[in-house]
């Protein structure tokens, strides 16, 4: 599986974001293998979406893409306070790296912060 970071998702979503083709060309790479993201992932990418009356489109394009909703997992919470104090990274991306640790996920982002965390953690990271 390859858990997805918002910054993969919004700029495959935003056709003028600077990182739109390369997001287009990570997904497109991606092959048969399972693609994921936290529930609070979903929430930052589909912000913008919702705010310009555009959500089900996006919704939708998850789906065809097989984005699966990952569930934080029960107990979650003092995993996730650890990680915050960690690696001082904000809670959406602790949710990522939550979400990559409790499946051996590889993780995938455009973040420089959250890919230094995660290999800190001894997670792999998608090629950008």
């Amino acid at each position: 599986m390859i858990v997805l970071d918002a910054s993969v998702l919004i700029a495959h979503l935003d056709a003028a974001d600077a990182h739109h083709d390369k997001a287009r060309d990570l997904l497109g790479k991606s092959g048969a293998e399972p693609l994921g993201a936290s529930a609070i992932t979903l929430a930052e990418t589909f912000g913008s979406p919702a705010r310009a009356g555009r959500l089900e489109e996006a919704e939708s394009a998850m789906r065809q893409l097989g984005v699966e909703e990952l569930a934080i997992g029960a107990e979650a919470a003092g995993r996730l306070a650890t990680l915050r104090a960690r690696t001082r990274l904000k809670m959406p991306d602790c949710c990522v790296l939550l979400a990559a640790l409790d499946r051996g996920a590889l993780l995938a982002s455009f973040d420089s912060s959250l890919l230094a965390a995660a290999k800190e953690l001894g997670l792999k990271t998608a090629p950008r």
